[in-house]
């Protein structure tokens, strides 16, 4: 078959619908319902990926391990349908989007196995690379591929794509540090290639492929002068086509096999598990941000620092420093630069102090006859290092914040020989200025001659497409025609450079990788279109639309960066895909392309997108423009009600009193009935009532807490001793310990217990049974109830405080945050955490009592970043505190908890899993949270006041309470 019939046929084969339903009804009697995913919404959500590109698959499939894996294979290929695997979906390129089968790879391939000396670790296709890193750090190693999305991006892609980043380079990337992994193949072969059993089978099973990777090697070797431009070109950061070096380094086939494998962007088979040799995390770190007069004067000083090995060092234009100005922490005299100043941040890293300052002295030295505008210096504070790095990566989220509604923003990425690095960072301010992208900028990883830099075109603009087209032309003209360099060099080729593919590597060349890509794929089902594509137009089609859809979201990118800490992000939608849905909504009105499609999307979404949000706002300080879903989704849930809801919530507030003590006694009552029937008993009988009810009567966990208490101080308010305001939130008032937890005191005489001891007099606030934060209201969305309560709750801890004297502390941590987002500044509002941590531990006498406790911060604890004290509290009753990093938000979300406990299931499916056997308790600063965590930790969970009051006395001479 020659290449225009290839092409053709695997068109052909995307646009038959028959095909498809075939394929579809095959494999859902192989794969569970859940996992076989046909609903327009769906689809195009969970299509979405960060490239300017829009596709919407046929079919959603979500297999859970190798075998369902192959059986989605054996379909496609029965039926001709291309299939594309998917992960993280933060690839920029267009290489995670189809139109034909999209594979889901989701929680069930988030697996590790990390070696006792941390030398090597093995991951699965979904772990997160932060969180490898994570499971790394107390081995002192990291990863070597160190790309900017690392917080986001899954170990698949990272492979897949050869992503590298700031301090990889191409000694440390995925090509360099892969030990081994796990493939399977089109034809659904598997090979793991540390294993001598598998690797024997698989030279016998595929012994044509391996045959055919040799020939093309000794063709590769016999051909001297493409041999060494295929040394020279991966000599430098390139991930534009396939990785052909693997011919020519690797003299076992297998091994080229696995090679070849990083950076195929799925188009050449599946990475079911790999395995990375780590490299070391040096602890001691010193940055440097230093301006020079121009572009040149700034590449002049990188090839003098590459031989000294500094760690990073970062270029930035002026366009990219005036993008941060002003902003906190930036340093000031940036607004003072030239138009033509250009600046290098540099970072050295060390095992220790002295050989820091050596390192140090050595850059310094080096950098004293460069052009520098104003002195050298480096530091080692971390809040001054963190400031400064945020320059280098503040600017991205400036420029897409900035840009104008319905535009697209576009990071490329490219590479030449580091002694090119003015011409290219020249280069290419000339196209911006010839083109007109005038609001451009550019930063990248200077010491591999690997320049970024951002477009934020309105595609939807007459002449937009043309215009980029030009663009790309006379980009591809600068970087291979004038530099010899890389139109990729570590976001991976995808479809928005496949069509230059052959004019980066000539026909000799591109002729090896279409072979590479037949022996692998015959059929041509994996991935069509990307790396490979015969269309000189294709990336210039299917540019996706970024139509405006509401104010407080229309800065999305949709790249993704929100979605690791949204504890929807296993049932229903993330942020990303929320917003890139409603957004489709909005198209769809405005153009009246389809009435149908709009109305199955609009009665999807209610579900899909606004009752399953946990409303944390956790997306907006993952999100590196600072858009704020939950906030948006809150608006959407206000907008929802109708004149009925605002008059209930009203109602229930003015009698929130009776409420509390409904709920309180009604949670005593049910308690007793526990006690009677027992666990079984009672979950089948109110499993049942809720099933019959359509899941309207609240769910009832063994977990479900008794009747709450309000305990009575024992200190005289009056007296020398200073007084603490004290608010025990609705929650804790109302629920007490869960029948099987054996401490069965309330909160509040734990927290009253710990104030007095400290030397305290404890005051509540008048009428602080029928007290409120608001927060219940306010995560329904019914926002003038919330305020009002809120309103009602400050005047009364007004009051209570004398005027703001004496400080106020509240034992819920959500209720604690709404509170401090609205006091008033002379009042000292604290978190019980932050309390405890400041004002009284520092009075106590601590015993250590327990080896091993979990700790869970609240989502409203990791807004604030105060983390740290709650970690710092159970550390001090504690030998080991473990934090199970991946569980954000535990999805409890108000009432969700009992009303949709599937978000909060799914929220915390990782949650038994990541606490070690040692770990018999957990704690937090929630009480609603710690129904859901003991619920699915098997473990009680509860406020870190119990722990600390178990494991102190008073230092002075107070009385016991």
């Amino acid at each position: 078959m020659d290449d225009a019939a290839f092409t053709a046929g695997r068109d052909s084969a995307a646009s038959d619908a028959q095909a498809h339903d075939g394929f579809i009804s095959e494999i859902a009697g192989v794969l569970p319902p859940e996992a076989v995913i046909t609903d327009p919404l769906r689809r195009f959500a969970y299509g979405t990926d960060a490239s300017l590109y829009r596709l919407t698959p046929r079919v959603v499939v979500a297999p859970a391990d190798e075998e369902e894996l192959q059986a989605v294979l054996a379909a496609a290929r029965r039926w001709k349908t291309p299939v594309t695997f998917r992960a993280g979906g933060t690839s920029l390129s267009g290489q995670a989007i189809t139109d034909s089968v999209l594979v889901r790879i989701g929680a069930p391939w988030r697996r590790w196995r990390v070696a006792a000396d941390g030398s090597a670790i093995t991951l699965g296709p979904a772990v997160i690379g932060a969180q490898a890193n994570r499971l790394l750090a107390r081995h002192g190693r990291r990863l070597g591929p160190d790309p900017a999305s690392i917080d986001s991006a899954h170990i698949g892609g990272i492979a897949a794509n050869n992503a590298s980043g700031m301090c990889c380079g191409t000694a440390q990337n995925s090509y360099r540090t892969l030990a081994s992994m796990r493939v399977i193949l089109a034809d659904g072969s598997t090979l793991d290639t540390a294993d001598p059993t598998s690797r024997a089978v698989f030279t016998q099973r595929r012994k044509d492929l391996l045959d055919g990777l040799v020939e093309l090697s000794d063709e590769l070797r016999a051909d001297v002068a493409l041999a060494e431009r295929v040394r020279r070109k991966f000599s430098i950061k390139n991930t534009c086509g396939y990785s052909l070096n693997a011919l020519i380094d690797f003299d076992d086939p297998i091994d080229m096999l696995q090679h070849l494998m990083i950076g195929s962007e799925g188009t050449l088979g599946f990475i079911s598990e790999i395995t990375y040799r780590t490299v070391d995390d040096p602890a001691f770190k010193a940055t440097a941000l230093v301006a020079f007069e121009d572009v040149r004067a700034a590449a002049e000083a990188v090839i003098a620092l590459a031989p000294h090995g500094p760690d990073a060092v970062e270029l930035m234009d002026r366009a990219t420093l005036r993008s941060v100005e002003g902003k906190p922490g930036v340093p000031e005299e940036l607004s003072a630069l030239p138009d033509a100043a250009a600046s290098l941040l540099i970072e050295t890293r060390a095992g220790d102090a002295a050989a820091l300052a050596r390192k140090i002295a050595e850059l310094e030295a080096t950098l004293a006859p460069c052009r520098t505008l104003g002195p050298v210096a480096f530091t080692d504070d971390p809040v001054r290092c963190k400031q400064l790095w945020y320059v280098r990566k503040g600017s991205f989220p400036s420029v897409g914040a900035m840009r104008a509604t319905g535009s697209t923003v576009i990071i490329e990425d490219v590479a030449a020989d580091v002694s090119k690095l003015a011409e290219l960072t020249l280069g290419l301010q000339a196209l911006f200025r010839k083109h007109g992208y005038d609001d451009a900028i550019i930063f990248g990883h200077a010491l591999a001659g690997n320049l970024h830099f951002v477009l934020t075109p309105d595609f939807a603009a007459p002449g937009a497409v043309s215009r980029y087209a030009a663009f790309m032309d006379d980009l591809a003209a600068l970087v291979v025609g004038e530099l010899d360099g890389a139109l990729k060099a570590e976001h991976g080729t995808g479809r928005n450079m496949a069509p230059f593919v052959e004019m980066e590597w000539g026909a000799t060349a591109t002729e090896l990788m279409r072979r590479l890509k037949r022996l692998f794929d015959p059929e041509g089902l994996l991935n069509p279109g990307v790396i490979l594509n015969d269309d000189p137009q294709a990336h210039l089609r299917d540019i996706k639309p970024m139509p405006p859809a509401d104010p407080q979201v229309d800065r999305c990118i949709e790249c993704g960066f929100c979605e690791p800490v949204c504890p929807s992000r296993d049932y229903t939608l993330t942020p990303r895909q929320r917003i890139s849905t409603l957004r489709e909504m909005a198209r769809l009105r405005d153009t009246g392309e389809s009435p149908q499609k709009l109305a199955e999307f609009e009665a999807a979404f209610d579900l899909q997108a606004i009752d399953s949000c946990a409303v944390d706002s956790l997306c907006a300080k993952a999100c590196p423009v600072g858009v704020d879903t939950g906030a948006m989704i809150k608006g959407m849930r206000s907008r929802r009600w109708g004149a009925l809801a605002p008059r209930v919530a009203g109602l229930v507030g003015r009698n929130y009193g009776a409420v509390a003590f409904i709920v309180k006694y009604a949670l005593g009552a049910v308690d007793i009935v526990h006690r009677l029937l027992g666990t079984r008993t009672l979950g089948a009988i109110t499993g049942g009532v809720r099933k019959l009810s359509g899941n309207r009567i609240p769910l009832w966990t063994s977990s479900m807490p008794g009747a709450g208490g309000l305990a009575r101080p024992r200190l005289p308010a009056e007296g020398n001793r200073p007084r603490v305001v004290y608010f025990p939130s609705c929650a804790s008032r109302a629920m007490g310990p869960a029948r099987y937890d054996p401490e069965r005191g309330s909160l509040s005489s734990k927290v009253v217990s710990l104030m007095e001891k400290a030397g305290y007099a404890v005051v509540y606030p008048q009428g602080v049974g029928k007290m409120c934060c608001g927060q219940p209201f306010e995560s329904k969305g019914l926002m003038n109830e919330a305020d009002r309560k809120g309103d009602e709750l400050e005047k009364a801890l007004w009051a209570a405080s004398r005027e703001g004297r004496d400080m106020v502390v509240f034992d819920t941590s959500p209720c604690a945050f709404r509170a401090m987002k609205r006091r008033r500044a002379d009042m000292r509002l604290f978190d019980l955490p932050d309390f405890l941590h400041d004002h009284v531990l520092p009075k106590l006498e601590v015993t250590r009592r327990e080896k091993t406790v979990a700790i869970h911060p609240t989502c409203s604890t990791l807004k604030r970043g105060a983390e740290g004290k709650l970690a710092a509290l159970a550390a001090a009753c504690a030998e080991e505190v473990i934090r199970p990093t991946e569980i954000n938000c535990c999805g409890w979300s108000g009432d969700r908890g009992f009303t949709l406990p599937d978000l909060n299931k799914a929220a915390l499916a990782e949650l038994r899993g990541a606490l070690p056997e040692g770990v018999t308790e957990g704690f937090s600063s929630s009480r609603t949270c710690e129904i859901g965590l003991s619920h699915h930790s098997d473990r009680p969970y509860r406020s870190i006041a119990y722990l600390l009051d178990r494991c102190t006395v008073a230092k002075g001479p107070f009385p016991q309470p």
